[in-house]
């Protein structure tokens, strides 16, 4: 369910005033992550890496209040539940954008993602969320290796919006630098800086 608020009545009514209008309301963190159980996990149970970050993902925006707000337009809207995106090679071979919905149970969460990115790849049509979830956005660019990226600073596609390439080993252990891009009126940095903090957390979790 979505609703429109009342930008004055929440926490975030003077970075509406501040960035509704901004040229660029855009903020872009850089982080590299030790994804090592992520690996493990993926190779020993056979589950796709994609699959298990975007689910860290998930749980870790969960518990970040500021994720269940997104402005779109000139409006603030509130959401009551989260969905990730993933990019999706389809049969044609161009992509096809697959919104999966965020569910706290990882088996469930990986049940529906395989079932949605299938089907995605099959019929090329995108599987659309946003009026349902307040949707994070994600791409992997698995061919090459990157260090940073930046994605749209127009204020267009105001959702949250993750970018990262192929993981790194070093010595014993996997590293992946990844960005995330959000628009400044639905959180500000320390929201940022935490939730990329719980990502952390969440990805260490799985190797207990």
């Amino acid at each position: 369910m979505v609703r429109e608020m009342d930008p004055n009545e929440t926490s975030r009514a003077a970075a509406f005033r501040l960035w509704m209008e901004a040229p660029n309301p855009m903020v872009t963190f850089m982080k590299t992550l030790d994804v090592t159980p992520l690996v493990k996990l993926s190779r020993k149970r056979g589950l796709k890496f994609n699959m298990l970050l975007c689910w860290c993902i998930g749980k870790a925006a969960a518990g970040v209040e500021e994720f269940y707000i997104l402005p779109v337009g000139q409006k603030l809207l509130q959401y009551d539940a989260l969905a990730v995106n993933t990019i999706v090679k389809n049969r044609t071979g161009g992509v096809s954008s697959c919104d999966v919905r965020f569910r706290d149970d990882l088996i469930a969460f990986n049940r529906e993602y395989l079932v949605c990115t299938a089907q995605a790849a099959q019929t090329c049509e995108d599987r659309d969320l946003s009026k349902e979830c307040m949707v994070i956005g994600t791409s992997a660019i698995v061919d090459t290796e990157l260090d940073g990226a930046v994605g749209m600073n127009s204020g267009i596609y105001n959702n949250p919006f993750l970018i990262w390439g192929r993981y790194r080993k070093k010595l014993f252990r996997y590293y992946l630098p990844l960005s995330f891009q959000f628009h400044h009126t639905q959180m500000d940095g320390a929201q940022a800086g935490r939730f990329l903090e719980e990502l952390q957390n969440e990805i260490r979790q799985l190797a207990l």
